[in-house]
């Protein structure tokens, strides 16, 4: 059995291969049964997870008809194939027997019936498009289209089917129009579109479709709960070793659009600083070659287009995750390199920070992308690489620096293995615990750091965003709940408090180990996470001390946000020699904060960025006049020219610093694509100005530090200010400065 309760990621660690709305099945006739080995899989899963899954007491029986609705959403995600009738005849068919059918009878019949349906609704679907294609569409009525019907009713009627898809038709040929395309054009694409959703739905067999049924199952219990079919997981195996020649990014599917779920750290994605989480990948070229649209693709053709061999280049045209017009393209380049888990290695910098009275202050900033443990891993190649360990290796570094304080910066970090991030919280805090851990049972257990070294003792802060995940948010919670560091960053982190265990189902069932098919895996949450004072990190996550304006905070991002997810709760603190920040210090901190934030140009900069995304994303509806849009592009494209110089201003102001790294230098970043440097990348992503949608938010660009990135640049202050703080002693804790630590805990 695979256990993976110590390594902790956030919401996109485990990536399967869905198959949406675009991926069907083998011949016209073709009629799927489930196989004896299937059967019994059906049937120990169920078990499984009435048995040992955290949340096995608020599921019933009768809980199991939602699965009917869920699984119709997997195949038919933007609902516009299904009718509402639908729903509720195959709930009256199906809805009152589907526990008793999988976990008594391991009989899946009502997943391959559902499926024949949408099957026979999509081909008569696209014929209806590739006629309505041949007629003229006009964009001048003041009509508009819900771009995102993942949270819509099913249409009520054919009537009202047909009245969405006619939208729909002409919400996709603008999307061409204003990439450039002559109507024709446009309408060649849209019609391959579909040809290629046919020709995929040929390529669904039954144990795609036993996976998403199955999923649905075990989805009702939590969000991050799943199954994974034995090619699935026998593609699981080769994606954790990531020993493949790539870009270093997990994929999975959207609707019909291929989405970037992670990067790995230290791969060539995440090393080139261009491809982003949630970012959608529309088409895929090699070099020299022509751009192959992915849309509605199966996802095992997308891994194969992308990878490659060594040091050859891939062109992808995607829509950036914070694009606020779905029209939007932007063309990045990366270079296929080996990808090893783990291999971003934590780094460091001394910045020299304005102070008051005109003095310099030199203060340390480590940023860790995950907590790593190389030999935890089973990476026998080179030397063997830890989290905790790298990080205490660079504070020797910053303290011979003559730091002052120091920032953690665990943005974008998705967690990792439990032991390095009470490892790590031990460099900062004397003995004590860190997490507590409760199981299904209602047994807890504290993990508690047992070191006698102290690694660093003055003042810090944690920065963090909606995608500090899991671990991440069990060294924040529990820094913040000894009073050692501020946190700063994005309203809260991502919320993910849950611990999953990945079975094989051949390890738990008898017959299954006998059996000469290959089997598959059930992953499933049998633990939850809770800070030293009690409060859970599920759902909630860690909640800010001084909030940045962020886009982030406008996103479907966070635990809050999926389907099913666990309730926060609250259980008995644990004894901890520490206390959250005195309200008064943090006050003061915070208010000094807000302060620099209505009055400097870098937050008006920023505050105007967040509030043109609000008003963009509020924008529920996208218009499908001609006009209209070209009117709000070249709006758009103003106001992100006019915020570009703004940015290009204002990182003038930028602090000066000293990097430091530990092993062999990194390889030289790629530089992003511009129309200077291609001059077909305008005509590709229908712009002539700026490709990236949201470069003026970005964290990271060439350099490793980004000039203008404003959320780093407070922490340094706020760091200052307590330093500040800690010159009086009306501000001492007990024996010792704001943010600092007490002689001994």
């Amino acid at each position: 059995m695979m256990r993976t309760s110590t390594f902790l990621r956030g919401p996109a660690a485990f990536v399967f291969v869905v198959l949406a709305a675009a991926t069907g099945l083998r011949g016209d006739e073709r009629r799927f049964s489930t196989s004896p080995t299937l059967s019994v899989e059906a049937e120990t899963l169920i078990e499984h997870l009435d048995q040992y899954h955290y949340n096995r007491d608020a599921v019933h029986s009768s809980d199991y008809a939602q699965i009917i609705p869920d699984y119709m959403t997997a195949l038919d995600g933007q609902h516009l194939i299904f009718l509402e009738p639908d729903k509720a005849e195959f709930l009256r068919l199906y809805g009152n027997n589907v526990y008793f059918n999988i976990e008594a009878l391991g009989n899946l019949d009502a997943a391959y019936k559902i499926f024949y349906d949408y099957k026979n609704r999509t081909e008569i679907r696209c014929n209806w498009i590739f006629e309505e294609l041949k007629k003229d569409f006009e964009f001048t009525a003041n009509e508009s289209y819900c771009a995102d019907r993942s949270k819509s009713e099913w249409p009520a009627t054919k009537a009202e089917a047909d009245d969405l898809w006619r939208k729909r038709l002409k919400f996709e040929l603008l999307g061409e129009i204003l990439n450039k395309k002559t109507p024709a054009e446009a309408r060649e694409t849209v019609r391959k579109r579909y040809e290629r959703m046919l020709n995929n739905i040929k390529e669904i067999d039954g144990s795609d479709l036993a996976e998403l049924f199955l999923t649905s199952a075990a989805a009702l219990y939590d969000p991050h709960s799943a199954y994974m079919s034995a090619e699935s997981f026998e593609d699981f195996g080769i994606q954790m070793k990531l020993k493949l020649v790539g870009i270093g990014a997990m994929l999975g599917m959207d609707d019909d659009l291929c989405e970037v779920k992670e990067l790995v750290p230290g791969g060539p994605a995440d090393l080139g600083h261009q491809l982003k989480p949630g970012d959608k990948i529309i088409s895929v070229a090699q070099d020299g070659g022509k751009p192959i649209e992915i849309i509605g693709m199966n996802m095992r053709k997308i891994v194969e287009i992308i990878r490659g061999d060594k040091g050859t280049r891939v062109h992808l045209l995607v829509r950036p995750a914070h694009a606020t017009d779905s029209a939007t393209r932007r063309e990045i380049v990366i270079t296929r390199d080996v990808v090893k888990l783990n291999s971003a290695r934590a780094h460091a910098a001394v910045f020299q920070v304005p102070g008051k009275d005109g003095r310099t202050v030199p203060l340390g900033v480590i940023t860790l992308a995950s907590f790593y443990n190389s030999a935890a891993d089973g990476d026998t190649d080179g030397d063997r690489t830890s989290a905790s360990e790298d990080v205490a290796k660079l504070l020797v570094q910053l303290k011979q620096s003559g730091i002052q304080g120091l920032v953690l910066d665990l943005r974008h970090n998705g967690g990792g293995f439990l032991n390095e991030a009470i490892d790590l919280t031990g460099l900062f805090i004397h003995r004590g615990p860190v997490v507590q851990v409760k199981d299904y049972a209602g047994e807890i257990e504290v993990e508690s750091e047992k070191k006698e070294h102290l690694a660093y003792d003055g003042p810090m802060a944690v920065l963090v965003d909606r995608f500090s995940a899991s671990a991440s948010e069990i060294v924040t919670g529990a820094l913040q709940n000894y009073g050692r560091a501020i946190i700063i960053g994005d309203r809260s982190t991502h919320g993910k408090g849950t611990v999953q265990n990945l079975t094989e189902m051949k390890d738990v069932n008898q017959a299954l180990a006998i059996a000469k098919d290959k089997t598959g895996a059930a992953k499933i949450t049998i633990q939850k996470f809770y800070l030293p004072d009690g409060a859970s990190t599920q759902l909630k996550g860690v909640v800010s001390d001084i909030v940045m304006p962020s886009v982030d905070d406008y996103l479907p991002i966070g635990e809050s946000d999926l389907p099913h997810a666990l309730p926060w709760d609250h259980i008995r603190s644990s004894f901890y020699a520490g206390t959250p920040l005195d309200p008064k210090i943090l006050a003061l901190l915070r208010n000094a904060s807000l302060e620099r934030q209505k009055h400097l140009e870098e937050f008006a900069y920023l505050d105007k960025n967040v509030d043109w995304f609000k008003a963009r994303q509020a924008e529920k509806r996208v218009s499908l006049n001609l006009l209209e849009r070209r009117k709000e592009k070249l709006e758009d494209d103003a106001f992100r020219k006019a915020t570009e110089a703004e940015k290009t201003r204002l990182e003038k102001n930028d602090f000066p610093y000293k990097e430091f790294r530990l092993g062999p230098p990194l390889p030289p970043k790629v530089a992003a694509v511009k129309p200077s440097d291609d001059k077909g990348a305008a005509a590709k992503t229908g712009s002539d100005d700026n490709l990236d949608d949201d470069d003026s938010l970005d964290a990271a660009d060439a350099d490793a530090y980004a000039k203008l990135d404003v959320p780093l640049r407070e922490a340094l202050r706020v760091i200052d200010d307590a330093i500040q703080l800690g010159s009086d002693h009306r501000y001492w804790v007990s024996d010792h400065a704001p943010l600092a630590i007490a002689d001994k805990g």
